[in-house]
């Protein structure tokens, strides 16, 4: 299944409730789960973003939508990578050599 990198900011309401914070991340892994995808791991973090949350997904319709819910209750706002597995990688280095 495709994996996503999600590069999470508090915005001024999620800093507000950042007593919350790990409540929130287990009612986002519900809500991915409830739209067929999964978060595999949330890390808060030090630096230019708060969290990074590692999300698997079957298609970047469903990652899109697990991520528009999250950012709908507005603690947060994402930027989101497609990451690449080795597997993956080496199929996509196959079709480039042709």
């Amino acid at each position: 299944m495709p994996t996503y990198v999600a590069l999470l900011s508090w915005t001024d309401q999620g800093v507000r409730n950042y007593k919350d914070t790990a409540e929130r991340a287990e009612a986002f892994g519900s809500a991915a789960q409830g739209l067929g995808a999964r978060l595999l791991n949330i890390y808060w973090t030090v630096g230019p973003y708060d969290l990074v949350a590692v999300v698997e997904a079957p298609d970047d319709e469903t990652a899109t939508a697990a991520l528009l819910r999250l950012g709908g209750v507005g603690n947060v706002r994402s930027t989101t990578l497609r990451a690449f597995g080795r597997e993956e990688m080496e199929r996509v280095i196959a079709k480039a050599a042709g």
